[in-house]
């Protein structure tokens, strides 16, 4: 009998695994999860995602359990895990998701010549995008630098293909029953001092979870999402975000998901707020195709002219953001409840991610590095196009001069104050028309609020800010 060897990454799921699926058709399987971050320097995975992968494990472990199999958990480094696990379950095949970061993807590329080399059949398949990143391209076979036009190429394509349903039941491997396996305790994911107290009311990381989390959406959060989505004191959003970042869903599941709500039409003739949220979809695939053809941009702007940009080195600003300590309550609030949830609802990133690189003058990197920390979802397309948009330096991006005025933001899109009262609970008894200007209160003490004492008094003059941020954009400019 075949025996492959399915190496788990950032696919922890059974439903819609096409290298699971493949193994489980030919043979027995032998499921295989291989600790070693280090492989993904410069950007190994941050505290919250440790946090998130330690629940997303033990949730993988029971499901296979239930199908029959047990999850192998090595650390690294990689290729001499799957050497000698192959070796002890005398292994045929290895199968894999591919991965998409520069990092990864060497690695990866190396390591299934190394296996070939021994003897090993080796494959690998699409099982985090909707398309292969080089399978939409302009008529000229160039990568998209701009969404609409890479959205309109990917819904004239067929419809991504439909997802197939979790093996019930797979065959463990003769010789798989005593293979060696550290507890996931042993990883050492969870953090020494316990921060994550708000995390575990937050969120249940898992495919189980990740599907209810579908389910629910679809019901009481599709038909409103085109406005809802930008409210952050309203619940509008899927925030399934964290779940496909690691593989616990897969994008071809959401996607039939909404078409099938819909009454199964095509996508390209979805309308409304189920058309706005495939969107999404389409910036996450948009994401991976840069990542895809400009490896550098995680550390490097896409438009080199910004890589002369006069960034400023200022350590109290930057960590008065990352405390949510700036006097701007929906950008306090926002960074506090990253802080707390490891999320953060995306108008509100683009507020806070505005804030760093604009009113501050502080490099996207510093924001993508502390991102990448702290999010749940820290996936590292997503935050390389999502930085670079803020600082006007990437595909698609805002320009620089297009700079968020935080209290008119906060006016706009939390209007009753519901989101920085619960994030800002000092703020709390202010009332909505000043909740986003407190030095507008006046006076202040009547609301038991004293600036510089209770709450910071603002770190920047917003108007000279934006001055001072247009001048750096002029130099940059010049030298074109």
């Amino acid at each position: 009998m075949a025996v492959t060897i399915v190496w788990f990454r950032r696919d922890l799921r059974l439903d819609d695994n096409p290298a699971l699926a493949a193994a489980a058709a030919r043979g027995a399987v032998v499921p295989l999860y291989v600790h070693a971050p280090e492989e993904e320097a410069p950007w190994e995975p941050g505290g919250a995602s440790r946090w998130w992968l330690h629940g997303s494990l033990g949730s993988l472990s029971g499901a296979l359990a239930k199908a029959g199999v047990a999850l192998v958990v090595r650390r690294g480094p990689s290729a001499k895990a799957l050497r000698e696990v192959a070796q002890a379950a005398g292994a045929t095949h290895v199968a894999w998701n591919r991965l998409r970061e520069p990092a990864l993807v060497a690695r990866d590329t190396t390591i299934k010549k190394e296996l070939a080399a021994a003897g090993l059949e080796v494959e690998s398949f699409n099982g985090s995008l909707l398309h292969e990143p080089t399978h939409v391209a302009t008529k000229e076979g160039r990568p998209y630098q701009v969404f609409t036009p890479f959205w309109r190429a990917l819904l004239s394509r067929d419809e991504p293909d439909v997802p197939r349903a979790a093996p019930r039941k797979l065959t463990p491997a003769a010789k798989g029953a005593g293979l060696a396996s550290v507890p996931i305790e042993s990883l050492g994911l969870l953090p020494r001092i316990d921060w994550a107290g708000t995390m575990r009311t937050t969120w249940v990381p898992g495919e189980a979870a990740a599907r209810k989390r579908l389910d629910r959406f679809l019901d009481r959060g599709l038909a409103g999402y085109g406005t809802e989505r930008d409210r952050p004191d309203h619940d509008g959003t899927s925030a399934l975000s964290p779940h496909l970042h690691f593989g616990e869903i897969s994008p071809r599941r959401i996607w039939h998901a909404v078409r099938d709500a819909v009454g199964g039409k095509p996508a390209a003739k979805i309308t409304g707020s189920p058309e706005v949220y495939l969107r999404e979809l389409g910036w996450r695939e948009f994401a991976s195709h840069l990542l895809h053809h400009f490896p550098h941009t995680p550390d490097a702007p896409l438009r080199q002219q910004y890589a002369a940009f006069p960034w400023v080195e200022d350590p109290v600003g930057l960590e008065a953001w990352q405390r949510g300590r700036t006097g701007f309550p929906i950008v306090d609030a926002g960074m506090r409840q990253l802080w707390a949830t490891g999320w953060m609802h995306n108008r509100v990133r683009m507020i806070v991610a505005s804030f760093l690189v604009k009113d501050l003058r502080i490099s996207w990197l510093e924001g993508a590095r502390w991102f990448f920390d702290t999010l749940v979802d820290a996936d590292l397309a997503a935050n390389t196009l999502g930085w670079q948009w803020a600082a006007g330096c990437g595909a698609d991006a805002a320009p620089y001069f297009r700079i968020f005025n935080p209290t008119s933001q906060g006016e706009k899109f939390d209007p009753d104050g519901a989101y920085v009262r619960k994030w800002v609970p000092e703020l709390a008894r202010l009332d909505a028309d000043v909740i986003h200007e407190p030095a507008a209160a006046k006076p202040l003490e009547r609301n038991g609020l004293v600036l510089g004492r209770d709450y910071p008094e603002p770190i920047v003059d917003h108007a000279e800010a934006r001055k001072l941020a247009l001048a750096a954009l002029a130099k940059v400019s010049a030298k074109r």
